[in-house]
């Protein structure tokens, strides 16, 4: 009889430690929606989702041709390595003349240093609340419409991050596209 009460406390709590999940994971949607093609300024994030198609740009092509970057991707990603070029002065103008969102990865600037002219990454203050994620996209001129992602519980991890990417995948398809 003992063995018997043993084995089915063993298995209530298999099954509630089976059930549990970490705290710091968020337990999100993967997004389903339409494909989409993305232009990245760095190294593709790793993602969920297999209706995403990242194609590697250079920050002169999105300078040197806006139009044809609007166009030709749903959105474009600046990966934290490539931050600082891409707040220099002169891409200010640029992010102005997209028609697509502009998401910037791991910015510790927010967006200010991507929309002013007057000010570059560098110079720019750290912003105390921050997102693992700032998106803009050109209203009209000098009109910004702005999103930010943060991490479930602030935490950094893989689960958090592939959350952040798949809410922006739906953003670029709720309200972009």
């Amino acid at each position: 009889m003992n063995i018997k009460y043993f084995f089915i406390g063993f298995l209530i709590l298999f099954s509630l430690l089976v059930g549990c999940k970490a705290e710091d994971e968020v337990d999100s949607s993967i997004y389903e929606g339409s494909d989409l093609i993305i232009g990245v300024i760095g190294k593709s994030p790793e993602v969920r989702e297999k209706n995403i198609n990242f194609k590697r740009i250079r920050l002169a092509e999105l300078e040197s041709n806006v139009a044809k970057v609007s166009n030709d991707y749903d959105a474009v990603f600046i990966m934290k390595q490539y931050l600082d070029q891409a707040g220099e002065k002169q891409f200010a103008q640029v992010f102005n003349e997209l028609k697509i969102p502009v998401f910037f990865i791991e910015s510790k600037k927010s967006y200010l240093p991507f929309i002013y002219d007057d000010m570059t990454y560098e110079e720019a203050p750290n912003i105390e609340d921050q997102t693992y994620a700032t998106g803009i996209i050109s209203e009209e001129k000098d009109t910004f419409n702005y999103w930010g992602y943060g991490l479930y519980n602030d935490t950094e991890n893989e689960t958090n991050i592939k959350d952040v990417y798949s809410r922006i995948f739906t953003t670029i398809e709720s309200e972009v596209k």
